[in-house]
């Protein structure tokens, strides 16, 4: 793959004691790339999929009653936000145009909902994980049963068939041009099930992987006051910095979520910016019990 970007989808946690159970959820794999095209899982054809824009938002699992984030965390929506969704379980994104993500994380893990903003969000369904169906069966499902609610901030995430890779690779670079992020790929026979599977495969021109922010370190000198940088663990890998100094005076989010960021860790700090009030002096690698 030329070009790669390391993509980081960071893992914020609450505190060092204080944990939500991560609600389990289908997670997808990354599409391996030779040359300028992906490869399907093997034993599979572009015809199997159905596919679909990979939405640049926060990852959104209705229980029934409440909309929660992957690591299972309360989503603090208004209530005319959520009445009158469907009492079965659902799975989409929060999402608010390309280019939005910013205002999404803002907005989406306030735990003070802003009206205002909420407005410009849009639940976007692609999933229905209660059902016992294939995704072909629980696309059906989930479509009528959205377009049964007239849920205004409610929709379902356009599914299409593509024959080709070719045709696949050709509405990449229609989004990526209009600054979308990529494409999932959903196996139209596969039943849900929790965790990874090469039923779900993500698209990207630039590599996904997953960490942990682990530890903090105080910014200095003209950065005294803010966080200075972000240590994170990879799956076995020893803990690591991110080496960029965090410079915004604002709080795009608080820690207590899975966040999905469409640039590498060393430029994480112009769009992703976090602040601490209150920088503490724990050992690196461990939590902070600052919360912002």
């Amino acid at each position: 793959m030329k070009q790669s970007e390391l993509a980081i989808i960071i893992t914020l946690m609450l505190s060092p004691i204080s944990y939500a159970k991560e609600t389990l959820t289908m997670r997808a794999t990354s599409a391996v790339w030779q040359d300028d095209a992906f490869l399907l899982p093997i034993g599979t054809k572009m015809i199997d999929y159905w596919v679909s824009e990979k939405l640049d938002g926060i990852r959104a699992h209705w229980n029934g009653h409440q909309l929660q984030t992957r690591t299972g965390h309360t989503i603090h929506a208004p209530h005319w936000f959520t009445a009158g969704l469907p009492d079965e379980v659902l799975e989409g994104e929060l999402w608010a145009g390309r280019d939005a993500f910013h205002l999404v994380s803002q907005t989406v893990l306030d735990s003070s909902p802003n009206p205002e903003q909420w407005e410009k969000i849009r639940f976007m369904v692609f999933d229905a994980p209660a059902h016992p169906g294939s995704f072909d069966e629980r696309r059906r499902h989930v479509t009528a049963l959205v377009n049964a609610s007239s849920h205004p901030y409610t929709h379902i995430i356009e599914q299409r068939k593509l024959p080709s890779i070719a045709m696949v690779n050709s509405w990449l670079s229609e989004i990526e041009a209009d600054g979308g992020e990529g494409i999932m790929l959903h196996l139209a026979s596969q039943p849900y099930i929790s965790g990874r599977s090469d039923g779900l495969v993500k698209i990207k021109r630039y590599e996904d992987t997953e960490a942990v922010v682990v530890g903090y370190e105080p910014g200095k000198g003209k950065y005294q006051g803010l966080m200075g940088a972000l240590w994170v663990k990879v799956d076995a890998l020893p803990p690591s910095k991110s080496g960029q100094v965090f410079q915004m005076q604002i709080v795009p989010f608080p820690l207590k979520s899975a966040v999905s960021s469409p640039s590498d860790i060393t430029g994480l700090h112009k769009t992703r910016s976090l602040v601490l009030p209150d920088i503490c002096e724990q050992d690196r690698h461990q939590l902070c019990d600052t919360q912002i």
